[in-house]
This record gives C-alpha cells, sequence and structure tokens, in this order.
C-alpha cells in the first residue's frame, strides 16, 4: 500500500457519502463541513485519479460511468471498514442488530415469511428488514445483508449457499378442469382461460420444453396479476390455470384445491433451478448475519420437500 493510496482513502470515503446524499449540501450537513470543501475535495480525487466523478449543476449532482465504477469499489471498501470495526465483538457477543434480507415475492411470501416470527422470538435483539425483490439484486447499492435468488447463474463474486431446486409447474383447480376441459399439449392453452403476471407485454408467453420440441404459446384470460398467492387463489376458485413455483403450490396440491396439468413439459423462465443464498464475501462475520444464516439452512430444508402429487 502507497502513501499514495493511505492518503485517498478518507477522500474516497467521504465521495460516497456525496454520492448517496445526492447533493454537496446534504453531505456537508452529514459531515459537519462546509459545501464548497467537499466540492474541493471531490476535485482533488478527480485530479489524483485521472478521472470525473460527477457532473456538476447548480441543481443537482450527477455520476458519471467512471465515477459509477469506483464508487461500487469504494462500496467494498467501506463494508470492509465496517467488518473491522465490528470485528471485535463480532464472534462472541450476543446476535444483535439490523439486517436487511431480500428475495423474490413468491418465495419470501410463501417459504420465508412463515420463518420470521420464529427467528425473531427466538433473536429479539435483531431487527429484520424485508424486501421482495423480483429481477436482479445488488447486494452492494442496495444495503442487502443476504440475497435468495431462484437462478442457474448466481454471482460468482459473493459467498453462496445453495438450499435446494425449486421447478415451476402449470396448475388449475378440479372444478375448472372438470369444466374446460384438461389440456393434452401447451397448444391447447389457446383454448383455456390463463392467469398470468401482467408486468410486461410479453408476460402471457408460455415457453414450454421437453426431450424433443418446444413451443411458445400466447395465452389470454381474464384475469392477470403479478402477486403469487393473489394468483394462485384465483386458480383455485376455478378461474384458469396458472404457472407457479413447486413452494407456492405445494399446500394446495396436498389439499388437491389444485392439480398439476401437463406435467411432462418443463416451462422456460428466469425464475428457476437453483434456491440459493448470497451475501458479501467477508473474513469477519457479524454475529446476526451469522446467526440467521444458520437458522435459514437448518429450517428451510423442511419447508421446500417437494409437492405430494
Amino acid at each position: 500500500m502507497t502513501p499514495q493510496l493511505i492518503s485517498l482513502l478518507p477522500d474516497l470515503a467521504t465521495f460516497i457519502l456525496i454520492v448517496n446524499e445526492g447533493s454537496f449540501t446534504a453531505a456537508s450537513h452529514k459531515l459537519g463541513v462546509t459545501p464548497s470543501a467537499l466540492s474541493k475535495l471531490v476535485t482533488r480525487l478527480e485530479n489524483a485519479l485521472s478521472v470525473k466523478l460527477l457532473e456538476r449543476s447548480t441543481r443537482k449532482l450527477a455520476i458519471t460511468a467512471a465515477g459509477q465504477r469506483i464508487y461500487e469499489q469504494c462500496l467494498v471498501m467501506i463494508n470492509a471498514a465496517q467488518n473491522a470495526v465490528e470485528l471485535s465483538d463480532a464472534e462472541h457477543a450476543e446476535a444483535a442488530g439490523e439486517l436487511t434480507v431480500a428475495a423474490p415475492e413468491a418465495f419470501l411470501f410463501s417459504v420465508i415469511q412463515p420463518l420470521i416470527v420464529p427467528f425473531l422470538l427466538e433473536h429479539p435483539k435483531i431487527q429484520l428488514k424485508l424486501r421482495a425483490a423480483d429481477g436482479h439484486i445488488d447486494i452492494f447499492n442496495d444495503n442487502i445483508d443476504v440475497a435468495f435468488r431462484l437462478t442457474d447463474q448466481p454471482d460468482e463474486n459473493q459467498v453462496m449457499k445453495n438450499i435446494g431446486k425449486t421447478a415451476l409447474m402449470v396448475c388449475a383447480s378440479p372444478d375448472y378442469l372438470s369444466r374446460k376441459g384438461i389440456p393434452k399439449h401447451p397448444n391447447d392453452l389457446i383454448n383455456h382461460d390463463c392467469l398470468y403476471l401482467a408486468e410486461n407485454d410479453k408476460d402471457n408467453i408460455w415457453t414450454f420444453m421437453n426431450l424433443h420440441e418446444s413451443y411458445s404459446v400466447s395465452v389470454g384470460g381474464r384475469y392477470a396479476v403479478n402477486h403469487s398467492q393473489m394468483r394462485l387463489n384465483g386458480v383455485k376458485q376455478g378461474l384458469g390455470i396458472g404457472i407457479f413455483h413447486d413452494f407456492v403450490v405445494k399446500e394446495a396440491l396436498e389439499k388437491k384445491d389444485v392439480v398439476q396439468v401437463l406435467p411432462s413439459w418443463h416451462i422456460k423462465s428466469s425464475y428457476h433451478g437453483s434456491i440459493i443464498m448470497q451475501y458479501a464475501q467477508t473474513r469477519y462475520m457479524p454475529a446476526r448475519l451469522r446467526t440467521f444464516i444458520d437458522f435459514m439452512m437448518n429450517h428451510l430444508s423442511t419447508k421446500l420437500d417437494q409437492p405430494h402429487q
């Protein structure tokens, strides 16, 4: 480590705060300095790095592309510094403090949610923040401690705990199938009412695959909603056919409220394959994080038993 790098560390930490606060004025209130002092600091940092970090205007600051890359690397540095501060009591102290956990909505509701109250009762000094996050989860920029993902392509820069596998299932109620008939092939869905996500204009295109062929079907229906339990309730009440993760319909299948259709076909999706838990690489883990990870690993295998068909 060079003397120049050491001298840059405080400026890099201040740069993170400025970006997070969105203005020199807001950041200056946090640090107890003047906005002009922070502007000079950024200029000094830009000169040292030979790169433009921020575009300045009278109304707002805008981070440059190079500034964004440097900001993301600085976040790693700050997280490491935070770990250093917590090091003295992380291994031995009682689990306490705040944890932010993100997961896809369906997994959060069906699998994680039933475990939250038992966890909080067992660890009364931990505060949990849960975020339903369908799509990309950026644990650094979004200040996430633990992220659950449904994917076959985990982030290789993070620690990964493999929890199990998940698959998508096409389901309908026995009442609906008795009235409308049982589809034997994906193309049959054209003549059925289907419940889809309605998040974008392609959500009603369902792609099916087996060992020999692939079919994409444009489905339609009277009800679409991007909430797994609302969609399941609609299917249970006979509104049509829906696609669900196995963990969402496990109980409904066991109670025979719904049955699986087209069981020999696989559904193509960005949210299938492995169920994984990921968190930032760190040599020294806060007790609250270790406690949460251990609790989930101990309980999730039971929750994720394959449904009876």
